[in-house]
């Protein structure tokens, strides 16, 4: 490795935002999973993804429970839907994700229905 690369690499973390160094990561471990980015994901395709758990919300569809969880990968998110449960032990704010099924594109934005998963880490801080 090259000072000039050394002193690239130190400048750019310098100049770049903690929120776009830590979008950057995400993708790396996206690509390091052999994992979808989900800004490339298309409609019904079959995919695995790997993100970290944004938010987790409880909306009911059709008067019974649906566990809503948006995961973000750095580029960009879905939502994950499990239908019929209000909550699921692990997945919780922070948590890395890593989730299988048939990605479904509504007016922009990408949902997986009862996604297989896997969890990943612990929340962050811990």
């Amino acid at each position: 490795m090259g000072k000039n690369s050394l002193l690239q690499r130190v400048i750019h973390r310098l100049a770049t935002s903690d929120a776009e160094l830590e979008s950057e990561e995400m993708q790396r471990a996206v690509e390091a999973e052999s994992a979808v980015p989900i800004r490339t994901c298309e409609d019904r395709q079959l995919v695995r993804l790997r993100g970290t758990v944004s938010n987790v919300t409880i909306h009911p569809r059709g008067g019974h429970p649906a566990l809503e969880v948006e995961l973000r990968d750095g580029s960009g998110a879905a939502r994950l839907v499990w239908l019929g449960r209000r909550e699921i032990a692990g997945i919780e704010p922070g948590r890395t994700l890593s989730v299988e099924g048939r990605v479904s594109c509504r007016r922009g934005e990408r949902l997986l229905y009862n996604p297989r998963y896997e969890l990943l880490d612990g929340p962050r801080g811990v």
